[in-house]
């Protein structure tokens, strides 16, 4: 049965998304069978991944509330890679799940059908920490931390582990906070480091080698419906990508 992974922290802009993408694509390119479920009413995986949201049908709205089953709304990315997709409508499952009872799991309940089927599920978690966030945690077995190698990302990990506590608390006591993956690092910069140093002392978190660096590259891939792997495959950014994920899901 799958592994679930969430890629989670409640401040934007941090690289959550590129994250879970192209973590998935170079598990992919080792023929490691990956489901990505896009938990973000933003749907920047499912256009990333080279899908319309504004054009779908069904997304993973519909499998909230019990209109679809997740098996028939999962959408081919590539080879051993799949997407359970999101629209805007997402949005409005808040509004549904605040007056179900067990409106914590959900998204686990609706990810026990599909888990056999693959190898790894990553969840791209929207950036709050309201209950669609809620659910991808209650749903994960460990969680991942993109963080922005700059001041205000210190103080996102810091409510992002309170809240990690509380659902530890409630839903999923066994959740585990894997470590810290280091997004649009710019090594030429004492803040940088400092601020990767400081992560590791304060909340004694692992910090995830190499560090991800920052590119044009990350920006230009998602307009192509590509990852940076596809996109500039030679790239520091690519191999850094390919590295991570090695490290992470050993074969």
């Amino acid at each position: 049965m799958a592994g679930v992974t969430a890629v989670a922290n409640q401040k934007g802009g941090v690289a959550k998304t590129t994250t879970v993408h192209t973590l998935g694509a170079a598990l992919a390119e080792r023929g490691i069978r990956v489901l990505l479920v896009d938990l973000d009413p933003q749907a920047c995986l499912t256009f990333s991944s080279g899908n319309d949201p504004d054009s779908l049908e069904r997304s993973l709205h519909d499998v909230i509330l019990g209109r679809e089953s997740i098996d028939d709304v999962i959408l081919k990315v590539r080879d051993f890679l799949h997407l359970v997709p999101a629209t805007i409508d997402l949005a409005g499952s808040e509004v549904h799940l605040l007056a179900r009872t067990g409106r914590e799991y959900a998204l686990k309940r609706a990810l026990e059908g599909v888990r056999g089927s693959y190898d790894v599920v990553l969840i791209d978690c929207p950036p709050s920490l309201g209950i669609l966030t809620i659910n991808g945690l209650t749903a994960a077995d460990e969680v991942l931390i993109p963080l922005q190698c700059e001041t205000l990302g210190r103080r996102g990990v810091r409510q992002l582990l309170e809240t990690i506590d509380d659902v530890r608390a409630y839903t999923n006591p066994g959740l585990v906070v894997r470590g810290v993956i280091a997004t649009m690092f710019d090594g030429r910069t004492n803040l940088a480091r400092q601020v990767v140093q400081q992560v590791r002392q304060e909340f004694g978190l692992h910090v995830f080698e190499p560090p991800i660096p920052k590119s044009v590259r990350f920006a230009e891939a998602p307009a192509r419906g590509q990852t940076i792997l596809e996109h500039a495959p030679r790239s520091a950014g690519a191999a850094a990508y390919r590295e991570l994920s090695a490290h992470l899901w050993s074969t």
